[in-house]
């Protein structure tokens, strides 16, 4: 078994092996990006099963985002010398039990304790998988091999998410969630397979933590992270209800337009990879701007059913390039500690799902639909101030390396 130490390849020429890992690793994203996120497409038929009001069924989304918040940190110091391949083959294993777990409960305080080990897993896995690019691949296809991994993320929009949203209209809810561990017992035998042995870059401790903490430009991603994915969270989880009740879409019409959303977001992750690699700020500020505009704008918009689906499909571009580019930005800023700082803004990235679930369910439940829209876009819009304001000395510039 092949076997990577602490810096990238040195080849000029990334081997097929390597893209391979890159590819299991990529998806392995999407299947946790399913995990967390297929009650959203769910999230109605949940409620009406075991009798809970949407802004209730929202904390399957909350609890998982700060238990992960938590996890991104605690399991990369305490696993910090393991083997990246066991580990990510492990936290595989882990999201298979959630999902048995989530089938067999028949209330919701199991199912949140099942959505807790839901968060345990995708905590760790982001806070490794987040940064193997620079250790897979040369320095010069960093971007793309990143853009693979995030694709992850668009792909378990476009269709881990929408496919098993339509499987619970047909068959049950709890149906989707039992085909997503079955994937996951698929993906554990392949990424034992097919990632090489990968030792810890720089064990992560306080020490490597608190430097990267440090850094004003690290810094600087991490707040826009936060406000960006809670402004995205607060509205996208309620999505399933904001469809039904502002755009007239009927409930069997949801899982068509995950399918839009996530189409969109996965033309957009590639488009957004490929742009970042040279003008980083822009792209960042193009996605968080048209992010911004269309939940902005829903509530005026998307009121009948053509402007839910056409709204629905700029979202999804807006968003698709968050991803990628938010981690592009920390990798270069970063520089030497991209593990430690990618263990950082992954924890606010989950943190800012928590928050955005906790909030959004609570103005849904208290002040309406249209109002948690508005206070979203708000919070998505402030967030280009972080963008625009960053020092052009910082690698966010454009013009830097």
């Amino acid at each position: 078994m092949e076997t990577t130490g602490l810096a990238a390849p040195r080849t000029e020429r990334a081997t097929t092996r390597r893209w391979l890992a890159v590819a299991v690793v990529g998806v392995g994203v999407f299947a946790m990006i399913t995990a967390e996120q297929l009650p959203v497409g769910l999230l109605s038929r949940i409620g009406a099963d075991l009798s809970i009001s949407d802004g209730t069924v929202g904390l399957l989304v909350t609890a998982p985002g700060v238990v992960a918040a938590i996890c991104s940190l605690l399991v990369p110091l305490s696993a910090r010398r393991m083997d990246r391949r066991l580990l990510l083959a492990g936290l595989l294993l882990l999201m298979v039990v959630a999902q048995v777990m989530t089938v067999l409960a028949d209330n919701l305080p199991v199912l949140i304790a099942a959505r807790v080990l839901v968060g345990v897993t995708i905590g760790g896995f982001w806070a490794t998988a987040g940064s193997l690019a620079v250790r897979l691949v040369p320095a010069h296809h960093v971007p793309r091999a990143t853009s693979i991994i995030f694709g992850g993320v668009a792909a378990g929009n476009v269709l881990g998410v929408p496919a098993g949203t339509r499987l619970g209209e047909l068959v049950g809810w709890r149906a989707a969630f039992l085909t997503l561990g079955g994937l996951g017992l698929l993906l554990f035998v392949g990424m034992l397979v097919l990632l090489p042995r990968l030792a810890a870059a720089a064990p992560i401790d306080l020490t490597a933590l608190r430097t990267q903490w440090r850094n004003p430009a690290v810094r600087a991603a991490m707040l826009a992270t936060l406000l960006i994915v809670a402004g995205h969270y607060a509205a996208f989880t309620y999505l399933s209800p904001l469809l039904r009740d502002v755009s007239g879409v009927g409930a069997g019409m949801v899982s068509s337009v995950l399918l839009v959303y996530g189409v969109a977001g996965l033309v957009s992750n590639f488009i957004a990879g490929s742009a970042a690699g040279s003008a980083l700020r822009r792209t960042v500020a193009v996605v968080v701007f048209a992010l911004a505009a269309t939940v902005l704008l829903f509530p005026l918009l998307g009121v009948t059913t053509v402007g839910g689906f056409a709204l629905v499909l700029v979202w999804g571009l807006a968003f698709g390039g968050v991803g990628v580019a938010l981690q592009t930005w920390i990798i270069r800023v970063a520089t030497t500690g991209a593990e430690a700082a990618t263990v950082l803004n992954v924890t606010v990235f989950n943190f800012a799902i928590a928050l955005g679930a906790f909030a959004g369910g609570f103005i849904v439940d208290n002040l309406g639909l249209s109002t948690m829209m508005w206070v979203s876009g708000a919070l998505i819009a402030v967030s280009l101030l972080t963008v625009l304001s960053a020092r052009t000395t910082t690698p966010l510039a454009d013009s830097a390396a």
